[in-house]
């Protein structure tokens, strides 16, 4: 055994001398008052181990400047250990937020030895004197003089021996702690009692002692105060919901009391002894006498809050696997069963003679089982999980020109009008989300209170139906989708949001389409029947080149496309005759360019109408980028990576082919791309100076696809083109991408409007209460959100994260809003009584304690006697009669309730300075701290002695 204590010393010995913690540090400045709390502590822990038992060895520190300056005298070798200072320091008594040891023995520098944490605690005598017999000699050999603790019994106890050496000096640091509060001791006179029996002063008279009491008043009930969360109005539409409004704005609260106590905390500061009573019979230690008052609030735990609700559903709704058809109900094709599932035997059934039913189903029980099955699946689509009235309140608050007949440009004023008063217009941009009015944003606020409030997974499924019915009927019926920009898909927000802009441009298109078509056809009836041979599609191309093209143009992309192939074959010769006739027809001209003229001729150079090129959304933008990607880098590749970009060049080609008759390539690039045609000024064979052009040396590359794509084209206008731009194929392509979405899918596309939402709602709230913590903690999630939504590598951990972060502060804003209502705190009252408690609001959800102005008799020390009356008098059932307002109440009337509970927890701190152990010895520190509370009683001494003669 005395070979492991050796090496045990050694190792504690060598941690010390490693961390720099051996000689004198007493060159420190005295801690400033409240600094324990405000100030930085530093940490540091290593592993030892004694034989085979793991011990972790800590360092606790508060950072601070030395005050040794350059060519001042360093410290004293006999000088007191700093640790000795700190005993007898008052500006840190009771600090709120500390490590146990520095309340207790109000130190700033320490080490702690406890056991590891697969360790059974230290409980044996004799392994606790083994350990301090260590630590002494550690101590007395690296010359330490920092104080060393080791923690013994059980952790939840928190018990703690110790020891600090300095030169000629000794402090030891010991500690008691029972259950039970002793009658004997349950007061200041027997406290004092203790101290100086362990003291064992001899001298007379005996020095007296500093003194300081803290009691500590707990006020728990809060039903007689005003709760400032709304009620539920069951009149509405959300009717029975806490919070609910209406559909588009998102509740905001909690749904119980989001302060669970208030501590009250009177304290009597640098008392000496004989100036105050506190005995069994008397004491004068009353609370409104106290010279001063501190006030903290324990928050309650996890409080439900309506918006951490609909975001924690929310966010549960983005992991479940189940497609809408699955949570909703199947289609009809679907219930008729699987043999009749496959739509491409339906013609094959009605020829083939019908097959003989099987024996078993023609039974009663096959029978009985195939009707309770039908009978289920209609019962099933009966009942919707939403009713109409709920479900035309969504779809009227989603698309509110359904409601009252507007223009469609009345409807894009009103979008764009709304986005540009929107403050934070540029957040959905870095979170890529969508605008705050477009339809992605207020679909995902429905589908967040649809999910939560009305019927969860199979009310989103049910929603998400009707919606995308409504989106098919707006395209067949040439309806603009209100509440998106006009344009091409918005690459910066979710791709929802990109898809639902992209049938919007498909039904804007159709709109163009079909209103060139009317006005073609006036005074001659329109057919939209598929022309049968060539020869009634050259009649057709006829009338498309006399102005009446729109006439043979059909929503059908076969019929339209075989139109123009059919007059490709017959009439090609006819079409590659007129490519270089400067006498053609010009069609599709918009206006001249730039006053230039054609350089074979002296005809205008127009230019021409021209297809507007085919938006794209992301998906379908990554999409084309693989099929480039894999056509490889050989030259057949390349050739067929040029066509298929060269699709809009083609067409545009064709188009000013067809407006200028008789051009050449070189007309098409000064209009196309002017810096590839080269113009100089040159002298011609009489010494005239004269202008001359010719193509870029990138246009005579052999083989250049600009040549190739002219030789090729036509002379075709762009209203008789093939499209670039399908906007049926489209359209149904976008239509059967929303139609698969499973809510899970649809949910993680929302998820980034859904947090842009409530992080907007969470400034709106902010704004109104002015918390300086919850306005940063908002631009640190907002940070987040940002990272999250464009980390390739995201997971559900940071999002969950993200979450519990904007739920924290919903409920600091709601604690604000229950202080506030509980102190009387309000807007409208602007004097010095109503700043000072708005001031202490704001410093209770800051800080840890508050500091009551004015003690008992101050603006907010009034409020809380007035709390802890009622509370009283509510707890006790106290008479009407007996119920007199304190600062009212007649001379000499005495009321039967107290107007302050019995302390939860008193708390003495005693000190004195004496010398120990002879009369001689110097005078040292000596502390004695003392908690007393319901369940617990402990005392925590520091005792120093002189050892220098001893």
């Amino acid at each position: 055994c005395s070979l492991f204590v050796l090496v045990f010393v050694s190792k504690v010995e060598e941690v010390l001398r490693d961390w720099k913690l051996t000689g004198n540090s007493a060159d420190r400045r005295p801690p400033l008052k409240g600094e324990y709390t405000s100030g930085t502590w530093e940490e540091r822990t290593q592993e030892i181990f004694f034989a085979d038992f793991e011990f972790l060895i800590t360092h606790y520190l508060l950072k601070q400047e030395s005050v040794t300056e350059e060519g001042e005298n360093e410290p004293k070798e006999d000088a007191l250990p700093l640790v000795m200072q700190d005993l007898l320091c008052m500006n840190n008594d009771f600090p709120p937020r500390a490590h146990c040891l520095v309340r207790w023995y109000g130190i700033r520098e320490f080490v702690v030895i406890s056991p590891g944490t697969k360790c059974e605690a230290i409980i044996s005598e004799s392994k606790c004197s083994i350990l301090l017999s260590s630590i002494s000699i550690s101590l007395a050999n690296s010359g330490c003089q920092v104080p060393i603790f080791v923690q013994i019994q059980q952790k939840w106890r928190r018990m703690y021996v110790g020891e600090c050496q300095g030169p000629g000096v000794r402090t030891d640091f010991e500690m008691v702690q029972v259950r039970k509060v002793p009658s004997q001791y349950s007061h200041l006179s027997g406290l004092l009692d203790i101290f100086k029996s362990k003291i064992g002063s001899t001298l007379f008279p005996v020095p007296p002692v500093n003194i300081d009491i803290r009691f500590t008043y707990i006020l728990q009930d809060w039903q007689q105060y005003s709760w400032p969360q709304q009620p539920p109005d069951f009149d509405s539409l959300l009717g029975g919901e806490v919070g609910g409004i209406e559909f588009g704005k998102l509740p905001f609260g909690a749904c119980e009391e989001p302060i669970s106590e208030l501590h009250l905390s009177t304290t009597w500061s640098r008392l000496t002894e004989g100036i105050v009573v506190d005995n069994d019979v008397y004491s004068d230690l009353d609370p409104l006498q106290a010279p001063h008052w501190s006030v903290r609030v324990r928050a309650a735990e996890n409080p439900q809050c309506l918006l951490g609700d609909l975001l924690t559903e929310f966010f549960r709704l983005c992991s479940t696997k189940e497609p809408v058809d699955e949570v909703y109900g199947r289609g009809l094709a679907e219930e008729e069963g699987k043999d009749n599932s496959d739509i491409t035997s339906a013609l094959s059934k009605l020829t083939e003679p019908a097959a003989a039913v099987p024996i078993t189903k023609l039974s009663v029980s096959s029978m009985v089982h195939t009707a309770r099955k039908h009978i289920r699946r209609h019962r099933r689509t009966d009942e919707s999980p939403l009713s109409n009235e709920v479900l035309n309140s969504v779809l009227l608050y989603l698309f509110p020109d359904a409601a009252v007949e507007k223009s469609s440009d009345s409807i894009k004023k009103e979008v764009v009008n709304e986005q540009e008063k929107n403050t934070d217009s540029n957040l959905y941009i870095q979170m890529k989300s969508a605008p705050t009015d477009s339809l992605t944003h207020r679909l995902a606020l429905c589908i967040c209170l649809v999910n939560c409030n009305y019927g969860g997974l199979r009310a989103v499924a049910h929603l998400w139906q009707e919606l995308v019915l409504e989106l098919r009927y707006r395209w067949e019926n040439n309806y603009n989708v209100y509440g998106l920009s006009a344009g091409p898909p918005d690459l910066r927000c979710c791709i929802l949001h990109q898809k639902l802009q992209m049938l919007n441009c498909c039904i804007e298109r159709k709109k163009t389409r079909d209103e060139a078509s009317k006005e073609g056809g006036k005074g001659k009836e329109h057919s939209s029947l598929r022309v049968p041979n060539s020869t009634a599609a050259s009649n057709s191309a006829r009338e498309m080149s006399q102005g009446k093209s729109w006439d043979s143009w059909s929503d059908s992309e076969e019929e339209f496309f075989e139109c123009l192939s059919d007059q490709g074959e017959t009439d090609s010769s006819q079409s590659e005759g007129r490519k270089d006739c400067s006498k053609s027809k010009a069609e599709g001209r918009r206006h001249a360019f730039n006053n230039m003229t054609l350089l074979n001729s002296t005809e205008p150079l127009y230019v021409p109408v021209t297809q507007e090129p085919a938006p794209m959304t992301e998906d379908l933008l990554e999409e084309q980028s693989e099929v480039l990607a894999k056509l490889g880098s050989s030259a057949e590749g390349s050739v067929l990576r040029a066509r298929m970009q060269s699709a809009c060049l083609l067409s545009d080609m064709e188009s000013f082919k067809a407006a200028n008759p008789g051009c050449v390539l070189e007309d098409f690039v000064r209009w196309y791309s002017p810096r590839d045609y080269v113009e100089e000024v040159v002298v011609d064979e009489k010494g005239n100076k004269v202008l001359k052009g010719e193509l870029s040396a990138r246009m005579k590359i052999p083989g250049n696809m600009w040549v190739e794509a002219w030789d090729t084209a036509r002379v075709t206008p762009a209203r008789r083109q093939r499209r670039l731009f399908d906007d049926t194929k489209e359209a149904e392509k976008v239509l059967h991408y929303l139609a698969m979405q499973k809510p899970a899918d649809l949910a993680h596309h929302l998820l980034p409007c859904m947090l842009h939402a409530a992080i907007l709602k969470l400034k709106e709230e902010e704004t109104t209460e002015n918390i300086s913590s919850v306005r940063k903690s908002i631009q640190q999630a907002t940070s987040q959100a940002i990272v999250c939504w464009y980390d390739i590598s995201m997971t559900s951990v940071p999002l969950q994260e993200l979450i519990n972060q904007l739920i924290a502060m919903e409920m600091v804003i709601t604690r604000a809003r229950s202080l506030k209502a509980k102190f009387g705190v309000t807007e409208d009252e602007k004097n010095e009584d109503s700043n000072e408690l708005q001031k202490f609001v704001s410093s209770l959800l800051e800080e840890p304690e508050v500091l009551v102005m004015g003690a008992g008799q101050g603006p907010a020390g009034s409020v809380i006697h007035r709390l802890f009356i009622n509370a009283q008098r509510a707890a006790l059932l106290a008479p009407v009669d007996d119920e007199l307002v304190f600062d009212k109440r007649p001379s000499g009337a005495v009321s039967k309730v107290p107007d302050f509970p019995p302390p939860a927890g008193r708390e003495l701190l005693l000190r004195t300075c004496v010398p120990r152990p002879a009369p001689y010895s110097k005078a040292l520190p000596q502390r004695l701290f003392c908690v007393l509370m319901k369940d617990e009683f402990r005392l925590a001494g520091a005792f120093s002695s002189d050892i220098s003669f001893f």
